[in-house]
């Protein structure tokens, strides 16, 4: 039993513990959302060498988790947009990385609305 005295200090301390919690859980939310997408993305993306396929990366920076293709990350935009050959005409895009992006967010808006009513 907690004096009226000593209930802003109660009050605080559950705030803190309930941030803690959220910001634990927001970053477990984080790493698995970071962990699906690559899967996804690498499972999705065109395999004519192997080696764009296999390039995908997680890479921690700050509070932040960044997918990206480390061998050939130029690929990137020309196979998800198309491009135009050398002779004329055009090159259909192999959209494999906006899909899943989309699902990500998704998934980790879910998640955290999850973690904040927890």
């Amino acid at each position: 039993m907690t004096k009226i005295k000593g209930i802003a200090g109660e009050i605080e301390k559950a705030l803190k513990a309930y941030a803690y919690d959220v910001a634990e859980n927001i970053d477990i939310a984080k790493n698995n959302v970071s962990k699906e997408f690559k899967t996804n993305v690498t499972k999705d993306s065109p395999e004519q060498t192997g080696s764009y396929r296999k390039g995908w990366r997680i890479k921690k920076f700050k509070k932040s988790n960044i997918i990206y293709n480390k061998t050939d990350y130029q690929l990137t935009h020309l196979l998800e947009n198309g491009h135009i050959k050398i002779n004329g005409g055009r090159v259909q895009p192999r959209i494999h990385i906006r899909p899943n992006e989309e699902k990500a967010v998704k998934d980790f808006l879910k998640r955290v609305k999850k973690a904040v009513k927890e």
